[in-house]
């Protein structure tokens, strides 16, 4: 999206304009969706944190700056929820692990997207980058992914920029371990590959 009509949709958003609101919807829903997905393993949990995070815009657009860029701000907003219900689970498993969750489980049958990601190179790939630690996983699901450059994604995860390039520094060359790792594995037998 341009700067010009980002900041178009902006100041309308600012104005209360429905209109504004699904063009936003429409640019960034997919993203947000597959960003939110990958962070968090779960479609279930991807798909309520994505309305809480379209829920908050809608709440919050009129008080958006005139200046603000929309990817940071919607990632941020989605970071900010994925963090919140990974705590929010966290209690909830250390204190009621005997009452039913809060949030959904299971496994539904694949989507569009999941079944396209099949193919061996793109399992590997979604399962060492699912298997780093969420602050490395998610530097690289904004920056790679989504395609925010190092300075956005840092203002999203609140940290400074250096501290986001070292942080895609270590991601980049944990996720080439995992995939060595896997790959070695697969050379010797000893990782079963499931379809």
């Amino acid at each position: 999206m341009d700067r010009e009509r980002e900041l178009q949709l902006v100041g309308r958003l600012r104005a209360d304009d429905p209109a504004a609101f699904d063009a936003v919807y429409d640019a960034f829903n997919a993203r947000l969706h597959n960003f939110l997905a990958r962070l968090s393993g779960s479609r279930d949990v991807a798909e309520d944190l994505l309305e809480e995070t379209w829920l908050r815009l809608v709440t919050h657009g009129r008080r958006l700056d005139p200046e603000t860029r929309l990817a940071p701000w919607l990632f941020a907003v989605a970071r900010n929820l994925h963090t919140s219900y990974r705590r929010s689970r966290s209690v909830e498993d250390e204190h009621t692990a005997s009452l039913p969750s809060l949030w959904p489980s299971g496994s539904p049958a694949p989507t569009p997207l999941e079944a396209v990601e099949s193919s061996e190179a793109q399992r590997r790939i979604a399962v060492a980058l699912a298997s780093l630690p969420v602050r490395y996983r998610e530097a690289l699901l904004l920056v790679a992914v989504e395609g925010l450059r190092p300075g956005e994604a840092a203002d999203v995860c609140g940290i400074t920029s250096e501290a986001m390039r070292q942080r895609l520094c270590r991601a980049r060359a944990l996720l080439a371990q995992r995939l060595a790792d896997d790959e070695g594995l697969q050379l010797l037998g000893l990782n079963e590959v499931t379809p």
